[in-house]
């Protein structure tokens, strides 16, 4: 028996530095207004007493080094760098102090925004989905196993458009760290090993046009790069 339209539904996987095998992305959380700086920038107070989620499709899912077009609807096309932690293991209700035994790596990311129509909604208090959840917009590097570089909780977190740099700060501003949200969002969600959280962006965060050239890296892990192309 076959599915109606296609024989099977696509994997969406990912790269893991050294490993043949690659990462099967399942779901897409991302955590905002996670740095104070930029909370203060785009206008909002800072929630110090729980994060505050939406959601991207494994869909939206793009490998760093591509080149993405123009998204359609927009003319704020903005960049948010982030560093993004891979789940290897499942849980449910899992506590801080045992959340980072669920973590199977980490990478650099970057949750693309319709910063226009994402503030609009605001403003009209409805679902941020146009202005987040759309093709091409969680870019992602390789990720790169806890068992080899161990857990972030410091370093440079910067980003760059064409040599220039728009965003840097460092991973020990994150208001909840990597164990605060898993601990969060899994009092909510089953967690499943395939499971993507994008930390938060730090200040800085600015458009982009066709022709430009985004490079970011998080200190100890890794690079990321995203050229933007013309419109389709």
């Amino acid at each position: 028996m076959t599915d109606l339209f296609f024989p099977a539904a696509p994997v969406i996987t990912a790269p893991v530095r050294g490993a043949t095998k690659r990462y099967p992305v399942r779901r897409i959380f991302c955590v905002g207004r996670n740095y104070e700086a930029h909370a203060k920038e785009m206008g909002v107070a800072v929630d110090r007493e729980a994060p505050f989620w939406f959601t991207k499709a494994s869909e939206d899912y793009v490998p760093s080094g591509s080149t993405v077009a123009y998204p359609p609807g927009t003319g704020n096309y903005h960049y948010e760098m982030e560093l993004v932690v891979a789940i290897g293991r499942a849980g449910f209700r899992i506590p801080a102090s045992a959340a980072l035994d669920h973590v199977f790596g980490y990478a650099c990311g970057l949750d693309m925004t319709r910063r226009d129509l994402q503030l609009t909604a605001r403003e009209q208090r409805r679902p941020w989905d146009l202005g987040k959840d759309f093709e091409q917009s969680a870019v992602l590097a390789e990720i790169v196993p806890a068992s080899e570089i161990g857990h972030l909780t410091q370093g440079r977190i910067e980003l760059r458009v064409n040599g220039q740099t728009r965003q840097t700060s460092d991973l020990q501003l994150l208001i909840h760290r990597v164990p605060e949200l898993i601990a969060h969002l899994s009092s909510f969600y089953h967690l499943q090993a395939g499971d993507l959280i994008y930390t938060g962006t730090p200040e800085g965060v600015g458009p982009v046009v066709a022709g430009d050239r985004i490079q970011g890296s998080v200190e100890g892990l890794g690079d990321i790069e995203l050229e933007i192309g013309a419109a389709e």
